[in-house]
């Protein structure tokens, strides 16, 4: 027997929940063609990773990250796989680069979500799904699948309207729908308490998940934490109203409110699953967490003008709970809470506030420690990663100078501290919640699995180290414990550095 590459001495996690057990694998090109004592039986190979005392998993898939523009950057691509995450799944919240066809669609998206996505490398004008997903193909070390972004098609159709859509402007997103799920997509991505997506009803959101045949309806609900029955209740409506599948997005707050939400939409017969990542601070854009509900955030000018017009009244309890993780012109303030930063600069906090989103034509962003998880936060966290329906994601957001660590140690957080630690998880139930039941909700093609005739997405943790040491004070630092990774059967990461091999594709359901 002679192969590309042999991962040799370790105990295989094959991804259906199987006790581990020590095998070799054995790869050619891409796939997976052995596992089995093969070393035994004379195995050769032109590159052998060692896996004596580690574990080989499928490649973990972050349902949920914010790498759009960046997936293509070393730094973020060595955040990712020193985890073991081999797939990214993009096009989140409602709002990325494609489909963009109509003059200042693209400009739009980037502006808004800048602190979340930043700027797409290479396009400055009309984008395709296809186009895009081309883009990904061999130009990174990580695989990438893509959902279709309703805040991007709706503002495509109908700009910045603070409106239901009329029955010519539904037509016309629906068609953007047809046309990105046959360019590649793996599903359609509503960001609710988003500009534009918060325009739309439900009955809007049911229409365009119609084309979807069993790909999910992917969202961020209209509400979070204590308010999670309002976002619940929507979801559930669309999912009988469309039939659609529906993934809901850092489903997070008490598990006393949530969990009986999802397990009565299962007991409904209703497809549903989540992912969560194991935090208790969220990230976003600053304009979002403080704009009062009268000021048009979809509408940057008119947002800008009100802001300048003079003194806004701010909820100001909101301020203690907002670190700034990007601020493009001030970057001193980066790490520092809007109180601390507003008395450095010799001013209120409002005011500072104001000066920050003028300053950065709204572009600033901020990790903001949520007053609604609930005295039981921790053990909520738990229950819900506990829940069958989880599955993993980061909501990693790698723009900034301080970013919220999630990127960069959620997966590791959850192969550490949620296995070896607190017991919430298996080694063997890990590799279903984060790689072989993502694959299966995301219609990932030979994806989630170790065995012949899969791709060879493979990583090699070792389940006594596997850590994460990102954190608030210092959020860009890499896990540890994972030190070789494949990504379609070559080696990306070898010896904990990058290779510099990009065989990352596109992956089309």
């Amino acid at each position: 027997m002679i192969f590309d590459v042999l991962v040799r001495g370790g105990r295989v996690l094959d991804g259906t929940g199987a006790p581990a057990f020590p095998a070799d694998v054995g790869v050619v090109g891409d796939e997976i063609v052995a596992v089995g004592r093969l070393s035994e039986a004379g195995a050769e190979a032109g590159t052998v990773v060692d896996a004596s005392g580690r574990h080989v998993m499928p490649g973990l898939i972050d349902c949920h990250v914010h790498g759009d523009a960046l997936a293509g950057d070393p730094a973020v691509q060595l955040a990712a796989l020193r985890q073991g995450v081999t797939t990214f799944v993009l096009g989140q919240d409602g709002l990325s680069f494609a489909p963009a066809t109509t003059p200042g669609t693209l400009d739009y998206v980037t502006r808004y979500f800048a602190a979340v996505n930043g700027a797409h490398p290479w396009a400055d004008g009309p984008l395709s799904v296809r186009e895009l997903l081309d883009g990904h193909d061999g130009t990174t070390a990580l695989n990438t699948a893509y959902l279709l972004p309703h805040g991007t098609i709706r503002y495509d159709v109908m700009g910045p309207a603070e409106r239901a859509a009329t029955r010519e402007e539904l037509a016309a997103m629906l068609t953007r729908v047809e046309r990105g799920l046959e360019e590649g997509a793996a599903g359609l991505s509503t960001g609710l308490e988003y500009a534009p997506g918060r325009y739309a009803d439900a009955a809007e959101i049911a229409a365009l998940c119609a084309p979807l045949g069993g790909l999910p309806y992917v969202t961020h609900m209209r509400a979070y934490g204590e308010r999670a029955p309002i976002g619940m209740a929507e979801v559930t409506a669309i999912a009988r109203a469309s039939g659609a599948s529906v993934h809901v997005s850092h489903y997070h707050g008490p598990a006393s409110v949530l969990l009986p939400r999802l397990d009565a939409a299962l007991a409904e017969g209703l497809d549903v699953t989540f992912d969560s990542y194991p935090y208790l601070r969220g990230s976003t854009i600053l304009a979002m967490v403080a704009l009062p509900a009268r000021i048009p955030a979809a509408d940057t000018g008119r947002a800008l003008e009100i802001l300048a017009s003079g003194p806004i009244e701010w909820d100001d309890s909101i301020w203690p709970r907002i670190t700034l993780s990007h601020v493009p012109g001030d970057e001193w303030a980066e790490g520092m809470t809007i109180p601390e930063a507003a008395a450095e600069a010799g001013t209120d906090p409002g005011e500072f506030c104001r000066r920050i989103l003028l300053g950065t034509r709204l572009e600033a962003g901020c990790v903001t420690a949520r007053p609604d998880e609930g005295p039981e936060g921790e053990e909520s966290v738990r229950a819900i990663l506990r829940h069958p329906a989880h599955t993993g994601g980061s909501d990693g957001i790698y723009v900034g100078g301080h970013p919220h660590p999630r990127g960069y140690g959620a997966f590791a957080r959850m192969l550490g501290r949620h296995v070896r630690e607190t017991g919430d998880w298996s080694l063997e139930a890990a590799a279903v919640h984060l790689s072989s039941h993502p694959a299966r909700r995301f219609g990932l093609p030979r994806r989630g699995l170790v065995r012949p005739g899969q791709i060879a997405d493979l990583a090699v943790v070792d389940a006594a180290a596997v850590r994460d040491l990102a954190t608030y004070g210092s959020p860009r630092v890499p896990a540890a414990g994972v030190d070789d990774v494949l990504v379609s059967g070559v080696p990306v990461l070898a010896a904990g550095r990058l290779t510099g091999a990009t065989p990352g594709r596109a992956l089309r359901p």
